[in-house]
């Protein structure tokens, strides 16, 4: 189906059937493609919000059939980070699913991902190094393990991400290029509220307090962005940036950096190349990412 007419996602209503087993799930797709029927996965870790919804309806104008996956990865979390506490809202997600009448949920569990005897670790390289490795180094072997998990499950036709995870997607599409696997990614753009934070669910951990400076991060990118484009030095706006992230509130910066957008190699002035601003910031407990376009 894909290069005809995109298709619009169907009028909501439709409870989408919920599957827990690999078995089940291949099944499920094998179904319509024999009947030449396309497939588009969202990958997700649950608590959705519209930023999740606005993937599946993008699945939906590529695709005749839709499945959210909704698993809490154990393997992309660090002992000490929030694997217990990670928002799990599946009766919720199934009534926001419900309203676009997605195909089908594949919602396994953890014996189910990583069975007894479990051995292989995919470890990326590539768009995987710096940035959100050196502060989270155990975390893209864990994504790309478990991603090519779920499309070898499913042998999806697409998959699709949020650029809001802009490192992981270039993590995925490059693991994706080197193991073949036969699925097309997919790069949706960041959902945002009103006030520019990009949507996450980590956003619940957020106080009132936090939640009011949170927005800062969307405005000094945008900020920063313009004075680059402008012929400001990059290594200066980037520091003033950090500086006025931490003035808001924030109590650290991980990092704050101009990125080559397809490699994501470091760069200190403006090309002809597409460019992207990341930053990476902790407020109280909660860590936000984020990243534009330059």
């Amino acid at each position: 189906m894909r290069g005809e007419t995109p298709r619009i996602a169907p009028a909501g209503g439709r409870r989408p059937e919920v599957v827990r087993t690999i078995a089940d799930l291949r099944a499920r797709v094998l179904d319509w493609r024999r009947r030449g029927e396309t497939t588009a996965m969202v990958p997700t870790m649950g608590a959705l919000h519209e930023g999740h919804l606005s993937l599946v309806r993008e699945g939906f104008r590529r695709a005749d059939h839709v499945v959210v996956t909704i698993f809490v990865n154990p393997t992309q979390f660090a002992p000490h980070e929030d694997f217990q506490s990670y928002p799990r809202t599946e009766a919720h997600d199934l009534e926001l699913l419900t309203g676009l009448s997605a195909d089908l949920v594949f919602a396994p569990n953890a014996a189910e991902m990583y069975p007894l005897g479990f051995a292989t670790r995919i470890e990326p390289q590539g768009a995987a190094l710096g940035l959100e490795t050196e502060f989270r180094p155990h975390f893209f072997g864990g994504v790309a393990t478990v991603v090519a998990k779920l499309l070898l499950a499913g042998l999806p036709d697409i998959a699709i991400f949020g650029e809001k995870d802009f490192q992981q997607l270039a993590v995925v599409r490059q693991m994706v290029r080197d193991l073949n696997i036969p699925t097309e990614i997919v790069g949706a753009p960041t959902m945002r509220e009103a006030d520019g934070l990009a949507l996450s669910s980590r956003n619940a951990y957020l106080t009132a307090g936090e939640r009011a400076a949170a927005p800062i991060l969307y405005a000094t990118m945008t900020d920063a962005a313009r004075r680059i484009r402008a012929g400001e030095p990059a290594a200066t706006v980037l520091v003033e940036g950090s500086a006025a992230i931490l003035d808001a509130g924030f109590d650290k910066v991980d990092y704050l950096t101009l990125r080559d957008a397809a490699s994501l190699a470091a760069v200190e002035h403006v090309s002809r190349e597409p460019l992207r601003l990341l930053v990476a910031a902790w407020i109280g407990r909660t860590r936000l990412i984020d990243n534009i376009a330059v």
